[in-house]
């Protein structure tokens, strides 16, 4: 069985990770999405539980999709809930370049044995970032084409 750990800060899942969740649906066993507590982002606009909540109420009818949440390396995670490699999506080339050296980190602290398979987000995703959807939000710009309608409805009732 291929279990696979995709990692991120969620805040909030965007229309860009669902596109990487959907292609490892279709590819590998089972999917565990890690909402991982990133410490250098200060600035974040759902609590863990709250971004932990909304991903499961996504994914709540795909029973191959488990959703946790949790900090520290990420290759230790992936570990802990036996996971073969960790997904990571990739929009561009700076993507490549830091995905390319985690890859190196996490096979020797594994001592090889998690992996990092880089899936690319579709075209129409390429540009979509967590941060950026939050700005045009924050400008009160429509983002339905970014995120779904329930991570939207979500969105307005914290900025209300």
């Amino acid at each position: 069985m291929t279990r696979v750990l995709y990692p991120g800060s969620f805040d909030p899942m965007t229309k860009g990770h669902m596109n990487i969740v959907d292609q490892s649906i279709n590819l590998f066993d089972n999917v565990v999405i890690a909402v991982m507590h990133n410490p250098n982002k200060r600035e974040n606009m759902f609590t863990v539980e709250e971004r932990v909540n909304m991903i499961k109420e996504l994914y709540k009818d795909h029973p191959n999709v488990e959703v946790i949440s949790s900090e520290g390396a990420t290759v230790d995670v992936a570990i802990k809930n036996n996971c073969n490699a960790i997904v990571r999506g990739l929009r561009s080339l700076s993507d490549y370049d830091y995905e390319v050296q985690m890859n190196q980190f996490n096979k020797e602290i594994s001592n090889n044995r998690v992996n990092t398979i880089c899936l690319f987000a579709d075209k129409e995703y390429q540009f979509v970032s967590s941060s950026m959807v939050k700005e045009i939000f924050s400008l009160n710009k429509d983002i339905s084409r970014y995120v779904d309608s329930y991570v939207l409805n979500e969105m307005n009732k914290k900025k209300n």
